[in-house]
Order: structure tokens, then sequence, then C-alpha cells
């Protein structure tokens, strides 16, 4: 299995508009992150987590020519938003694509993009997918075990995925200790760790090492980075096996 960092930033991706801090600044391409969405390929098949607002062009930059399936985090606007950019995809493979979150944010998705769920003429250029509310239990998806993995964003439930030995928590202030019951024994493990001040919605960085301490991933990656954190100076103060995502991050997982 292999996982793309599609987007590694913050609900208003890095550079943020009309910023000038040095990192919306910085010649490092590691400091530009659009918003937070990565790719798992897995036996010719390509699994996409949140279609953000930057979703065309990171598939772009990646060169993702297919799309098999979707799983949604959760319904806030740097997740979903890039929705509409699934159709081509349809054109392409000339099938449905199936999408899998919970039901709260199937009913957002519905309620946003109307169009796609109440268009009466199902020839018209629109996404075609397949729902599936997983109801926070695991499921198969093309040979791979995924499991639902509950957090708090804020007072918000949304969730994470464990797909074998990879996790990917985005968006959280609380791993519910049931959630780290489903969390040990991992390759790597993707986490939020927005900045180092405190956030009444994300993970600062301190807590993120706090979690990687009780977990033991093998590797650990933040991600959903602000503009607080230079990439490179920021690693610096890391643990060995605890590093910084970046957009176009590739990585081998269980081989």
């Amino acid at each position: 299995m292999k996982v793309v960092v599609l987007g590694s930033g913050t609900s208003s991706g890095v550079p943020t508009i009309g910023c000038p801090c040095a990192v919306c600044h910085s010649p490092d391409p590691r400091d530009n992150r659009t918003r937070p969405s990565i790719l798992i390929e897995h036996d010719g098949r390509n699994i996409v987590i949140d279609t953000t607002p930057d979703f065309r062009a990171q598939v772009l930059r990646e060169h993702v020519g297919h799309l098999e399936a979707v799983l949604f985090t959760h319904a806030h606007a740097d997740h979903i938003l890039g929705f509409d950019d699934i159709r081509p995809f349809n054109g392409i493979q000339r099938a449905r694509i199936p999408v899998y979150a919970s039901q709260d944010t199937l009913d957002s998705l519905r309620r946003i993009f109307t169009y796609v769920f109440d268009n009466v003429n199902r020839n018209t250029f629109i996404p075609k997918i397949d729902t599936h509310d997983h109801q926070g239990q695991p499921f198969d998806l093309f040979g791979l075990h995924v499991q639902p993995i509950l957090l708090l964003h804020g007072g918000q439930p949304i969730y994470g995925y464990r797909v074998g030995p990879f996790a990917y928590l985005t968006d959280h202030s609380t791993i519910p200790q049931e959630s780290m019951d489903q969390l040990h024994g991992l390759d790597v493990l993707f986490l939020d760790a927005l900045r180092y001040r405190p956030h009444p919605t994300h993970s600062t960085v301190e807590e993120a090492l706090r979690n990687i301490e009780r977990l033991q991933p093998k590797r650990a990656y933040f991600t959903h980075i602000c503009h607080d954190l230079p990439h490179a100076a920021t690693e610096a103060t890391l643990p060995g096996n605890v590093r910084l995502a970046y957009d176009g991050l590739r990585l081998t997982v269980g081989e």
C-alpha cells in the first residue's frame, strides 16, 4: 500500500491570503500547504480521503488518472468543497464511485450538493456516486480492512480511518480512549498538529507528541499544519520517527 499526501495544510492553506509571515513567503516548497487530504494506492486502485477545495489541482499535480473510492472525515468546507471534481473520473471510468462517510456527513453533502443527489436528468455531467453510511463500523474496500476511528473536533464527532497498519487522523482536539485502543500496532500514523498554541478544535504539537508516545507507531507525521510551523525548523525539534507531512510526500506502508 502506498500513501500520497495530497494536502497537508490547515483550512486557509499556506501561504495564507494577505499574510506577511516568513512561512507564507518561504522558499521551501514544503511550506506550501494545500488543504488536507491523502491518496491511498492499493492493488491498482486509488482511494482518496476528503476532497478539498484544492482537489483538482492536487490530483493534477500527482497525475492521478483514476479514482475508485472516496472516504470523508467530516463535512467542513476544507474537506468537501472539491466534491464536484469527482465527475471527470466518472467519465474516464464510465462507472459510479462509492463514497463512504458517517450519515451526518452524507446529509451535509446532500444539502450542499443538492444537484448531485436530486437531479432528475441522470445524463447531466455531475458526480455519479453510490453513498455508504459506515455507521462507525469497519468495512472491507478492495481487500483492505478499513476501521473508522471516532474523533472529537472540539465538540463535534468526526472520523479518521485506520487502513491496515496505517491511520489518518485529521481535525481532532481529542482522541477518545475507545479510539486510542484501536490505534496500537501502527506502522504509520498521521495526526493533527495545527500549531504550538492551544486551539479549541485542533491538536497542538505538544498534544500530538503525547499521543504518539502513548500509541508508539513506527513512524508518525503531522498534518493540518498552519503557518506557525516552518517545516525545516520544526522538524529539527522533533523525535527521529516524527516528521511533518508535506504536499507530495509519498510513503510505502506495510512492506
